[in-house]
């Protein structure tokens, strides 16, 4: 196959959902970077792939790098896979990428199953517009001083979470983004115990406080972003809205932002009409 680095997506959770070309590639590349080989290892058994593993990850040092180098040197080809998902998403594998590139080697993106894309589609929150914050400090005042410079963002928040810190996590989100703000607990997607829950994050903390199975196994949370008091949309989508409705008649505008974002159309056209003199 063609020499160059291939960035695998591999399942979050249940295996049948890695694509054929994905399988294909594991098995033709000369050599596979994991970013755990045993937990690799499970999934390369599971489809009989015997290519051989190595490790990279946050902790390896400029030897990993310069093996992978000197193989693509030599015309071959290596496969980056992460324990779950797509690599390079709230992962190292970006120095990696950038070392290959600066050596003049391709890089082939296979795309495929990601936890934060996968929590997205089933959370019923705002997706025009999101934003992508990882995992919150470990550390209170490093945690709050990043929600706080959050508070008034519009967009989506999408987080990771540590079961271990979900329970302190919402509970500094109530505090700083507020208790009513909407928000989704999805856990275990793909998953036997798959969850997804919204409510407020008041809500959520109660949940989780008092079901311990709700702060087990892989976490994403989103939040809805902010808006102004009274208005059932980002502030992004109002002003989509209201350049619109300077060229359409009100009721198309609405109509049009409605089938676009899913927002109610009778809100948008209400918006409007409150908003008709600016």
């Amino acid at each position: 196959m063609e020499s160059g680095l291939y960035v695998v997506a591999t399942p979050i959770g249940n295996l049948e959902d890695i694509s054929r070309r994905a399988l294909a590639t594991l098995g033709a590349v000369d050599m596979i970077a994991a970013e755990d080989t045993r937990h690799s290892q499970r999934l390369l058994q599971h489809y009989a792939i015997d290519t051989p593993l190595m490790a990279y990850h946050d902790h390896s040092d400029d030897r990993a790098v310069a093996k992978i180098l000197a193989t693509l040197a030599r015309g071959g080809s290596v496969a980056l896979v992460s324990d779950a998902g797509t690599p390079l998403v709230s992962d190292p594998g970006y120095r990696l990428v950038r070392a290959v590139q600066d050596q003049g080697h391709p890089v082939h993106p296979l795309p495929g199953p990601c936890a934060a894309i996968a929590a997205l589609s089933a959370a019923g929150l705002p997706t025009d517009r999101f934003l992508f914050e990882g995992f919150l400090p470990a550390r209170e005042g490093a945690r709050n001083n990043r929600l706080a410079r959050l508070a008034r963002e519009p967009a989506t928040l999408v987080f990771y979470e540590a079961p271990h810190r979900l329970t302190e996590s919402l509970a500094a989100m109530v505090e700083c983004l507020g208790p009513q703000r909407e928000a989704v607990l999805a856990r275990e997607l793909s998953k036997a115990f798959e969850t997804v829950k919204r409510d407020s994050l008041e809500g959520l903390h109660q949940l989780v406080q008092a079901d311990s199975n709700q702060r087990r196994g892989e976490i994403v949370l989103l939040v809805a972003g902010w808006r102004e008091s009274g208005q059932e949309f980002s502030e992004e989508l109002a002003a989509l809205l209201r350049r619109l409705a300077r060229e359409l008649p009100a009721k198309t505008a609405a109509a049009v932002v409605a089938e676009w974002s899913g927002v109610r159309k009778k809100v948008l056209y209400d918006y409007l009409l409150a908003h008709r003199e600016s």
